[in-house]
C-alpha cells in the first residue's frame, strides 16, 4: 500500500468509522442472528487494533514517556478522583434503577485504553504519554472499579464484578500486543522483512478501528433495540460528560503548566472511556442484569459522535497551537 493511500485513510478516517457504524447498525438490525458469530470475535479484534496501535509510537519515546511523573499522576487523578465525582453527580439524573445504573458506572468509571490513543494523535496531542499510561490506568481500573462500585450502589453489585474479565482483558488487550509490538520493533531494526511488516501494519490502525467497531456495534445492537426507551435515558448523562471532563481537563492541564501535546492528551484520556473493554464484563453480568450491555454500547456510539467534535474543537479551540491562546485559558497565570 502506497504512502499516498495511507494517508487518504488517516485523513478520512472519521468517516471510515462512520461507514463501519452504519453496517453494524444495519447488520444488527437486518441480521440479528450473526449476534452470536461476532461477540466472540470483540477481544481478538480489539487486540489486534491496540497492537498495530502500538506499532505507531516508537518504544524509545514510549520509555521517556513513563519518566513524565507529572503526566502520569495527573491522568490518574482526573480518571480515578475527579470522574467519580462527576459521574455520582450526573447519574443522580438517571432512573435510580441497578440495571441502567450497573451499566452506567461499569462504563463511566473506566478510563480509555485503546482508541484514546488514535484519537488523541488525531487531535495532534502527545500519544506516547497516553501509550505509557495505559497499564497503570488498566491495572487500577481493576483494582478500583468493585470498590466504586460498591460505594455507589452497594455490595450487592460490586460482589458480581470479578477480577477474571479483567485480567484477561488486560493480558489479551494490553500486555500481549505491546509485548509484540516491542519484539516487532525490535525486529525491523535488524531485518529488511521486519520493516517490511512494520510498514504493512502500519496502515491498519483505522481499519481495524472501523473493524472494531463494527463487530462491538453489530453483536451488540440486538440488546437495544428491546429497550430503547430505558437505553435513551442514559444518552444526555452522556452528553454531559462529554461537555464537562474535557473543560475539566484542559483547567488541570493549564493549572500544572502542561505543554499542547500534554494537555490535549490529558483531555482525551480524561473524557474518553473504556467501553470495548468493559463490554466482556458487563456481559458476564448476571441475567437480572441483561441491560447492562446494551448501556455501555449506548457509550461508544454516543462517544464517537462527541470524537468527531472534539478532534476538531480541541485543537481549534480548547488547546490552540498558539501559546497567547493557550495562555489565555489558563487559570493562575500571571496577567
Amino acid at each position: 500500500m502506497t504512502s499516498l493511500s495511507k494517508r487518504w485513510i488517516q485523513h478520512n478516517q472519521v468517516g471510515i468509522y462512520f461507514v463501519a457504524v452504519l453496517l453494524a447498525i444495519g447488520v444488527g438490525l437486518g441480521r440479528p442472528s450473526t449476534s452470536s458469530v461476532l461477540e466472540p470475535l470483540i477481544n481478538p479484534v480489539l487486540a489486534v487494533l491496540l497492537y498495530v496501535t502500538f506499532l505507531e509510537i516508537p518504544f524509545v519515546r514510549i520509555r521517556r514517556a513513563f519518566r513524565n511523573g507529572r503526566f502520569m499522576a495527573a491522568a490518574l487523578g482526573m480518571n480515578f478522583v475527579v470522574v467519580p465525582v462527576v459521574v455520582f453527580g450526573l447519574t443522580r439524573f438517571l432512573p435510580q434503577e441497578p440495571v441502567i445504573l450497573v451499566g452506567a458506572f461499569m462504563v463511566l468509571l473506566t478510563p480509555c485504553i485503546d482508541y484514546v490513543i488514535t484519537f488523541t494523535e488525531l487531535a495532534g496531542g502527545d500519544a506516547e504519554q497516553i501509550t505509557a499510561a495505559t497499564p497503570a490506568l488498566m491495572l487500577i481500573q481493576l483494582l478500583l472499579l468493585p470498590m466504586y462500585l460498591w460505594l455507589f450502589m452497594g455490595q450487592q453489585v460490586a460482589e458480581f464484578i470479578e477480577a477474571g474479565p479483567f485480567i484477561e482483558a488486560f493480558v489479551v488487550i494490553i500486555a500481549l500486543p505491546l509485548t509484540l509490538a516491542w519484539a516487532t520493533e525490535y525486529w525491523s531494526e535488524r531485518s529488511s522483512r521486519g520493516e517490511q511488516w512494520q510498514d504493512t501494519m502500519g496502515w491498519l490502525p483505522v481499519p481495524m478501528m472501523g473493524a472494531t467497531l463494527f463487530v462491538v456495534i453489530a453483536s451488540q445492537l440486538p440488546r437495544v433495540q428491546d429497550s430503547i426507551g430505558q437505553i435513551m435515558s442514559v444518552v444526555p448523562v452522556y452528553v454531559a460528560f462529554l461537555v464537562i471532563m474535557p473543560l475539566l481537563g484542559r483547567l488541570v492541564a493549564g493549572l500544572l503548566g502542561m505543554d499542547v501535546g500534554e494537555s490535549r492528551a490529558l483531555v482525551f484520556t480524561s473524557v474518553t472511556r473504556n467501553s470495548l473493554v468493559i463490554l466482556p464484563l458487563a456481559l458476564a453480568l448476571p441475567s437480572g442484569y441483561a441491560l447492562a450491555p446494551a448501556v455501555v454500547v449506548t457509550q461508544t456510539l454516543v462517544e464517537l459522535t462527541g470524537m468527531v467534535v472534539l478532534t476538531r474543537v480541541v485543537p481549534a479551540w480548547l488547546v490552540p497551537d498558539a501559546p497567547d491562546q493557550l495562555l489565555d485559558f489558563d487559570v493562575g497565570q500571571s496577567d
